[in-house]
């Protein structure tokens, strides 16, 4: 038995939000007085997370990336990690995180084997910008964060969401941290989930827009990626790390796609886009047993949309509005 949707695709990702609280309130996600973040008990505890993780693992998923909100604000979440590193079915533990709590926690992340990659969100090298962003003023905690984890063992990408009018003008400022760092820079397209449209889009900078800035300053030549990525790769000459573009707007790496989503309060979601597909949360606490929740998950994957744009089109709750803290990023 293993997770297969209806359209062949072997699902292999889970992407877990363990909490929806954030220590920042950047303006695409979320609004400035922050959202209403939801009582202690509705949130999954760490013993359901690593039941419903252990139960995915046995029907095919080897790698979950824990996202929030901002995962290190939940109180305990080293001993979690700590807790899923003892599944021997899990090969990978990816996390993504804003940065700004992470730093003492970076010698034990590099004892635990199956912790590999780490993303940092960072949208601006400006530190005024960066206030502007997050409404917070943590640029420099941030920035020595990511020196740290650049020197680490360590695999790390830096997430950065271009926002049109606001960061465009700092691409290649990113691109040339490429230069002498083994670093991976995911450019995002950006998206509509923050929190009811607090942050008007003038222009949306979509893929082809990013890429054609990079290619003003710079020289790329496409790498191959693994058929499941999320982000279109490319390689500069003389440069030690790497660039991608995530078209997570524009919707074209939906054909590939491997992955699931869990929010905090347990909702299973085949697609970002949809509007959630079932509370598990609530299954766990009525009894279910572990083969009912495998039954579950086989039946909830025949309903995956084959792409993006039908998981919108098929939301009950009409447009997205969202905040990306309450989806899990």
């Amino acid at each position: 038995m293993s997770l297969v949707d209806s359209f062949g695709r072997q699902i292999n990702y889970v992407r877990l939000a363990v909490t929806d609280r954030c220590n920042l309130r950047c303006q695409y996600c979320m609004p400035a007085h922050g959202i209403d973040i939801v009582g202690r008990k509705e949130l999954l505890s760490y013993k359901e997370m690593y039941r419903i993780v252990r139960v995915l693992t046995e029907l095919g998923i080897n790698k979950i990336r824990l996202t929030g909100g901002e995962p290190f604000v939940r109180k305990d979440f080293i001993g979690f990690l700590e807790m899923l590193s003892f599944n021997d079915l899990l090969e990978d533990i990816n996390i993504t995180t804003n940065g700004a709590l992470i730093s003492k926690h970076i010698e034990t992340l590099e004892k635990l084997k199956k912790v590999k990659n780490i993303n940092l969100s960072i949208d601006s090298l400006q530190r005024d910008k960066f206030a502007k962003i997050t409404r917070r003023d943590v640029f420099p905690e941030v920035y020595d964060t990511f020196e740290l984890l650049e020197k680490s063992s360590l695999n790390l990408k830096l997430n950065v969401v271009i926002q049109s009018g606001f960061n465009t003008d700092e691409i290649n400022d990113f691109v040339a941290l490429s230069k002498d760092k083994n670093i991976a820079i995911r450019f995002i397209e950006e998206m509509p989930f923050n929190g009811k449209g607090q942050r008007d889009i003038q222009k949306n900078w979509n893929f082809k827009q990013i890429l054609n800035e990079i290619k003003s300053k710079y020289d790329v030549t496409e790498v191959v990626s693994e058929k499941s990525s999320t982000s279109r790769n490319y390689a500069i000459e003389g440069h030690k790390g790497t660039v991608g573009i995530i078209p997570a707007f524009t919707r074209t790496i939906c054909n590939d796609c491997n992955r699931i989503r869990i929010t905090s309060t347990g909702t299973f979601k085949n697609c970002l886009f949809d509007d959630g597909v079932f509370n598990l949360r609530d299954f766990i606490r009525s009894g279910a047993s572990n083969d009912d929740l495998k039954e579950l998950f086989l039946s909830l994957i025949k309903e995956k949309p084959k792409n993006g744009f039908i998981a919108e089109a098929n939301r009950k709750k009409g447009g997205v509005s969202e905040s990306m803290s309450t989806i899990g990023g």
